[in-house]
């Protein structure tokens, strides 16, 4: 029950992937270079060997930092999301300017259409956190189609094993133990890697303090450098969120890119509590990133700095973001963390 004493709304989830459906493939950031194409190819026929037919829309031109006039680029977004014959639309990764587009999106028109699964991560943040904080549409914050063709390690599920599940469905991911440092792998003259390269060890860390944790929530977030120019706007009210589809309280989670150092994420994550964003959070999880410390802040104490004064647990090194491998979220669904010596684990409930 909401505070008022209303039902909580629910949130709408796409029906499950089937095979024979169409997965849709646009770029709302940016594009795919001419250099990169095989590995375009070789993303779609890993979904095409999953029983699906794969359309691939005009906005992927990847000469610039956009794929093709905002306006278009949200027009083939709106056409894709509001098909009935598309069940899901995928990019092939981020980019930096995807903000252009939400003026641009009807979201009211979304809110009424069926359910569609939108995927992605990094960039692709400034879209799907207010899709789902504006309609109550589930969104699935996973690995992008470029990541698609990797073998997903042991603990982990791809945004495909997700997409395919039932409304209801719960399934747990724990993590692998193992990450990749720095880098990425040359699509150029290898478009068809599909093994990652997990050359480090390591696990979730729990940063505010020490004991057992296990905490619940609705999943709701993104990545730090997108998310927190749309937090406080109209496109990024977390609590408002919360009051409707959430009375039980957050998960939030986070993850920086990796450009930005400890200064600039600390500035960032500030800005985003006093805009709200945290307001109703039961926890923070925090992805793995290779951003790099200054000499007097380093990641953890920036995201300490910032976060601490909200006196919820935060757990650090989550697989979340940019560093490989991949834990996908789905914002809206119901999670469950746990966090022990011995266990690790988030549940999620697609309820």
């Amino acid at each position: 029950m909401t505070p008022s004493g209303t039902p909580a709304a629910p949130i709408r989830y796409p029906r499950p992937l089937r095979p024979g459906d169409r997965v849709a493939v646009t770029s709302p950031s940016s594009g795919v270079p001419k250099e990169l194409r095989g590995r375009l190819e070789v993303a779609v026929a890993t979904v095409e060997a999953r029983g699906y037919e794969v359309v691939v829309g005009d906005c992927m031109d990847g000469s610039g930092h956009v794929s093709a006039p905002a306006a278009e680029r949200a027009a083939e977004l709106m056409a894709m999301l509001t098909d009935p014959a598309v069940r899901a639309v995928v990019p092939p990764w981020g980019g930096e300017t995807a903000i252009d587009l939400l003026p641009l999106l009807d979201f009211d028109r979304l809110r009424e259409a069926e359910p569609t699964w939108l995927v992605g991560y990094s960039d692709m943040s400034t879209i799907l956190t207010p899709l789902t904080l504006l309609t109550g549409v589930a969104t699935l914050h996973g690995n992008n189609l470029m990541d698609t063709p990797y073998r997903t390690p042991e603990g982990l599920l791809s945004w495909l094993d997700i997409a395919a599940l039932p409304e209801g469905s719960r399934f747990a991911q724990t993590p692998p133990g193992r990450h990749r440092t720095t880098g990425w792998d040359d699509y150029s003259a290898f478009p068809d890697v599909r093994e990652y390269t997990l050359n480090a060890t390591g696990t979730w860390t729990r940063l505010d303090g020490d004991g057992d944790l296990e905490v619940e929530g609705r999943l709701i977030g993104g990545c730090i450098e997108t998310v927190s120019n749309v937090a406080g706007t109209p496109y990024g009210d977390v609590t408002a969120f919360a009051r409707a589809h959430a009375p039980e309280g957050l998960l939030v989670y986070v993850e920086a890119v990796g450009d930005d150092d400890a200064l600039e994420i600390c500035r960032n994550l500030h800005g985003m509590r006093l805009a709200g964003f945290f307001d109703a959070a039961n926890a923070v999880l925090v992805g793995r990133t290779t951003a790099p410390d200054r000499a007097s802040l380093t990641q953890a104490e920036a995201v300490l700095d910032a976060l601490g004064p909200l006196g919820v647990p935060i757990v650090a090194d989550v697989e979340c973001g940019h560093v490989p491998p991949y834990l996908p979220l789905v914002n809206g669904a119901r999670g469950r963390v746990v966090l022990t010596p011995t266990r690790q684990e988030i549940v999620q409930t697609l309820d």
